[in-house]
């Protein structure tokens, strides 16, 4: 925390989670994220689930931001929550975005489900950076600006 009632900036990891290649979505909303006055701390490709962990810790991220488009989201992530709160970070919002699943099913149903696994919001593919954003900073207690 920032003197004189500043607060300091707000800091997330982001990052591609598992064995999937696709980075486009997340550096098109990291670039977002920086323009927007947030601390970006990325990953890339190819991580783990206590790659995001330990990257939150060293930083003390407000928020860990994970992508997955391969559709593989849900064994990769599934005590993602868990981990955080063993690790000490249990309050961390969790934000998860893409194609999350393989099976067809209803998009409010794969919400549900990685709702459940303890995400504080996910978000379809092809989604524009400015609700994450909105989100980010709303479920941060810092309005929409």
């Amino acid at each position: 925390m920032a003197s004189d009632g500043e607060r300091r900036p707000i800091t997330v990891v982001t990052g591609v989670i598992g064995e999937d290649v696709h980075i486009t979505g997340i550096r098109i909303l990291e670039h977002a994220l920086r323009n927007s006055g947030v601390n970006v701390v990325s990953l890339g490709i190819h991580n783990l689930d206590s790659d995001f962990i330990n990257a939150a810790i060293e930083t003390k991220a407000d928020a860990i931001l994970i992508s997955s488009l391969a559709g593989h989201a849900k064994m990769l992530v599934q005590n993602l929550r868990n981990k955080c709160i063993e690790a000490g970070i249990g309050n961390i919002l969790l934000y998860l975005g893409g194609q999350l699943v393989i099976e067809k099913k209803e998009w409010p149903d794969v919400e549900k489900m990685f709702i459940n696994m303890g995400f504080s919001r996910v978000y379809p593919p092809f989604i524009v950076p400015d609700l994450p954003i909105a989100d980010l900073k709303a479920d941060l207690g810092l309005g929409g600006n």
